[in-house]
């Protein structure tokens, strides 16, 4: 760290001392109210459509939406590049890679995060206007959020791939899948996925690298429903064997889950909760219930973990995607101890060292969730409202659970660890959060 530990302690107790907001008058009064947002935000699946018929801002324009803060294309690592030449191909603005790229060299595509436009995307997060895209509506609330469909296993363009198979895939999930789930979601009134959620983390998901039951119940909720108005039996057997063959269905969910929960929380602008992570291949960005929008940014780091036969960490792709929306409520990583199966897949060495790692995760959180609750702790909550200035205080960063990508595009995912955002994000959203304070103070 940069900062000396009395720089931060002064801007530690300058955020403490302030009025956070006319309404909250104290730190932990505004903290008690962004967190409660979080505990009572109940996002519902209500829709399955196209990116462009819920993202006003595609119209007319070439944009791509990308994971993490803002990031120009000269600054993209290779599996986001890879991603984004499938996605021009995909739209029909390249015939092929070289096309794609002379577009993108040329300045002709306009990139957005994710984060921008109430979305989140998986890895490069690469979203393009005909992409199906979940629908989630935060019904106490009433936002909204979305994120694509997961694609399954092997060669998908999150990861890089751009291949004919890749491109042919995703235009079955926009012409087949997407009408026959969005058809169901819609018989069936909508979806609750907290109901879902809450039961598939006492079976053993944490929602980040393990999804098997929640992409299980999930499938069980909505198959009376794809059967009543599917009537083609190839397409509905074709809908139900690509989720049912895609253990990690689930986690888009979950990250527009995630994103839901967040953007309502954000609507109470004090308080130094931690209301987005992502990253983005170079940077890891942050923001704070009380600067609002502003990102707060480090350098990315590369997962540690376990790599598929072959390769090691020399091969990794420094840590990208919105997935890390999942920490941000105290899933993933922060609820480590919820999923022993998946301490092995992470490279964690057994269930009692995941268990200490959700109780550090508690020192530097809010609350427990009272509906979210973990068998191998008693039935506790998992963590929730990762507070920036516990986190510094502490010297305790949260946990995430990731994927990894290889470095070069088209070579897919080679292993799962677990990373840790750098300090400087937090360090720099607690100066920044005080001199906020001070200049309110001064004003008022």
């Amino acid at each position: 760290m940069t900062d000396s530990r009395a720089d931060l302690g002064r801007a530690i107790e300058d955020i403490r001392r302030h009025v956070p907001h006319r309404t909250y008058p104290t730190l932990a009064d505004a903290n008690a109210a962004v967190v409660q947002r979080m505990i009572e935000s109940e996002p519902w699946l209500v829709d399955v459509v196209l990116a462009q018929d819920v993202i006003p801002q595609f119209a007319g324009r070439k944009l791509i939406l990308h994971a993490g803060p803002p990031l120009d294309w000269s600054e993209m690592t290779n599996p986001a590049r890879g991603a984004v030449f499938g996605a021009l191909m995909y739209e029909g603005w390249a015939e092929d890679e070289a096309a794609a790229r002379r577009q993108a060299d040329a300045g002709d595509i306009e990139f957005l995060p994710c984060h921008d436009v109430n979305a989140v995307g998986p890895m490069g997060g690469i979203t393009s206007p005909t992409m199906a895209v979940f629908v989630l509506e935060n019904r106490p609330f009433g936002n909204r959020a979305y994120c694509t469909i997961n694609e399954g296993t092997g060669r998908v363009m999150r990861f890089g791939y751009y291949g004919p198979d890749v491109i042919e895939r995703q235009r079955w999930m926009r012409d087949t899948l997407r009408p026959v789930l969005g058809a169901g979601v819609r018989a069936a009134g909508g979806i609750n996925l907290k109901r879902i959620a809450a039961e598939a983390l006492a079976m053993g998901d944490e929602f980040h690298q393990r999804n098997v039951a929640a992409s299980a119940i999930f499938l069980r909720e909505l198959a009376p429903w794809l059967s009543r108005v599917c009537h083609d039996a190839d397409q509905l057997t074709s809908v139900f064997s690509f989720i049912a063959q895609t253990p990690q269905f689930f986690l888009n969910l979950a990250m527009a889950y995630g994103k839901a929960t967040v953007d309502a929380a954000r609507q109470i602008r004090a308080g130094s909760v931690v209301t987005t992570m992502a990253r983005n291949g170079v940077q890891f960005g942050i923001r704070l219930s009380g600067t609002g929008d502003r990102w707060f940014t480090g350098p990315v780091n590369t997962a540690r973990g376990v790599y598929f036969s072959g390769f090691t960490a020399e091969d990794g792709n420094p840590d990208i995607g919105d997935s890390t929306v999942t920490e941000t409520i105290g899933w993933g990583g922060i609820a480590q101890a919820a999923s022993p199966g998946v301490c092995k897949i992470v490279g964690v060495p057994s269930l009692a060292d995941a268990i200490r790692s959700t109780e550090a995760m508690r020192t530097i959180s809010i609350a427990e969730h009272p509906d979210f609750v973990v068998p191998t702790l008693d039935w506790r909550g998992v963590p929730i409202g990762i507070d920036a200035t516990r986190v510094v205080e502490l010297e305790v960063l949260p946990m995430i659970h990731t994927g990894i990508a290889h470095k070069e595009p088209g070579r897919g995912q080679i292993g799962s660890g677990t990373v840790h955002p750098p300090m400087q994000c937090f360090t720099q959203a607690v100066h920044a959060y005080a001199a906020q304070l001070g200049e309110l103070a001064l004003r008022a």
